[in-house]
């Protein structure tokens, strides 16, 4: 190198010089903002898996506190970096790696985030246009706490007196954009937002290879107030929820609105989908499809989860269900694919494909107490106006023993329409069992059509008064 530079006029050094400098130090007008890290004092010598390599936190945060004075900015982050501190972003910022080998691995100890948008505001939306593109986000679980003493209650989503350590953190955001990103080992959270609109996700990996049991290594959690969510192919590991809307799980007031989730892989996922609202906040225009995979314990939560009112749920629907049970790893509750509960005005379930293997599984249960396997009771009221349930398919051709009820009614339902149903049981198993089983609740209007399930009875329903529409 030195003996090509010799040979070099000292006018072509110079120019060489600034145009590689030039690359990193863009003047504050100008409309080039792109900025490649490792050129701009960023060693990027780490792995997104293994750690290690340099701290590069500062010239890393540097570089993205340029976004003011420019306007806008656009880090490629070009290879894979250690920090140990949460990278604050601003609007009109753009973070792309080029491949899944580039991204941010945060230090042991760190305790904190990989990244967050600037101002972080649960009551205002202060910070716009945030986007991510490709790479690998590891949050390094086995090397941080679940939670910090918080005292200031800063972010502290869930207590004023603890601070959980969530991987990425968005609150008080409008025009966010993921695409193509891997979150690896997260600690508890994987991403946890608040107060938010325009919000797209498109092929999201939830990478949880260190898993820590029953620790809240939950994948995507929307926290209230939000409107415009569209969340496809997000496929991955979680411990307890993959997906979960939770719009006033934090102040008891927020709402949730237009919610699209199109294409949801789990690969021995704690828990599926939750929808969690406890108090005046409501969860409204919500549409699940194209579910696929294997879950251990429970695959769709539909309640308040939280003693009180029954909170309240809109419409909301799922097509396309086919999850495969394996065995559950949470005891407290038996293992379910859906649970309803709470107060709930419309929700339709189309086209679920439901296996039965050697699992204690139930498919529906509606109503009860909200996690735990008892009776309705006053501080946990269930009332659903409308429940229909719309092709069902249920394999019971491999198993050697069969549940004794499908549809559990522990609560109050106004309408039931159960139609399209398909039971397929091999010969040597019991003719027995219930497709619908009336146990504390009650059902105004049943409507049953196109069912072809020789095998089973509907119980509790002829002292109940029910109208059958056949």
């Amino acid at each position: 190198m030195k003996t090509f530079m010799k040979t070099l006029p000292l006018s072509y050094v110079l120019l060489l010089f600034l145009t590689v400098s030039a690359l990193c130090q863009q003047p504050e007008n100008s409309f080039t903002t792109a900025f490649y890290a490792s050129r701009c004092g960023v060693v990027l010598d780490s792995d997104v898996y293994k750690g290690g390599g340099t701290d590069v936190t500062e010239p890393l945060q540097a570089v993205l506190d340029r976004a003011p004075k420019l306007g806008r900015l656009h880090l490629i982050l070009d290879g894979a970096a250690r920090i140990s501190k949460c990278l604050k972003v601003y609007s009109n910022t753009t973070i792309e790696c080029p491949d899944k080998s580039c991204g941010l691995f945060l230090s042991d100890n760190s305790n904190c985030s990989l990244l967050c948008n600037v101002t972080g505001d649960m009551e205002h939306i202060r910070d716009r246009n945030i986007t991510l593109i490709g790479g690998t986000y590891n949050n390094n679980s086995p090397g941080q706490v679940h939670h910090l003493p918080n005292k200031k209650g800063e972010n502290g989503v869930f207590s004023k007196d603890d601070k959980w350590v969530f991987a990425l953190e968005f609150y008080g955001i409008e025009q966010l954009l993921l695409r193509d990103v891997t979150i690896a080992n997260q600690r508890t959270f994987a991403l946890t937002m608040a107060n938010w609109k325009y919000v797209k996700m498109e092929n999201i990996h939830i990478d949880r290879r260190v898993r820590k049991d029953k620790e809240n290594q939950d994948g995507l959690h929307f926290f209230g107030p939000g409107r415009f969510l569209t969340l496809r192919d997000i496929h991955g590991n979680s411990g307890d929820d993959f997906i979960a809307l939770t719009p006033d799980e934090h102040d008891s007031k927020s709402a949730i609105e237009d919610v699209l989730i199109d294409g949801v892989q789990l690969d021995d996922a704690d828990q599926g989908i939750r929808m969690l609202v406890r108090g005046k906040g409501k969860l409204d225009r919500v549409i699940v499809r194209n579910v696929t995979g294997t879950y251990r314990s429970y695959g769709f939560i539909i309640n308040p989860w939280y003693a009180g009112n029954g909170g309240h749920y809109g419409n909301i629907m799922f097509d396309m269900i086919d999850l495969r049970p394996m065995k559950n790893n949470y005891t407290y509750s038996p293992p379910f694919l859906f649970k309803l509960g709470g107060n709930i005005e419309s929700l339709t379930l189309k086209n679920i494909y439901h296996h039965t293997p050697d699992y204690d599984h139930c498919l529906f249960i509606v109503g009860g107490e909200y996690y735990l396997n008892r009776p309705e009771r006053p501080n946990y009221p269930t009332k659903i106006d409308r429940l229909i349930i719309d092709g069902l398919y249920i394999d019971e051709r491999n198993v050697q023993s069969v549940p004794e009820t499908y549809i559990r009614v522990k609560s109050q339902v106004g309408v039931l329409s159960v139609n399209n149903v398909i039971l397929r049981r091999a010969e040597e198993l019991p003719k027995s069992g219930s497709l619908i089983n009336v146990d504390g609740g009650a059902i105004q209007e049943l409507i049953l059509n196109n069912i072809s399930a020789p095998e089973l009875k509907l119980r509790g329903l002829t002292s109940l008064g029910v109208r059958y529409l056949l």
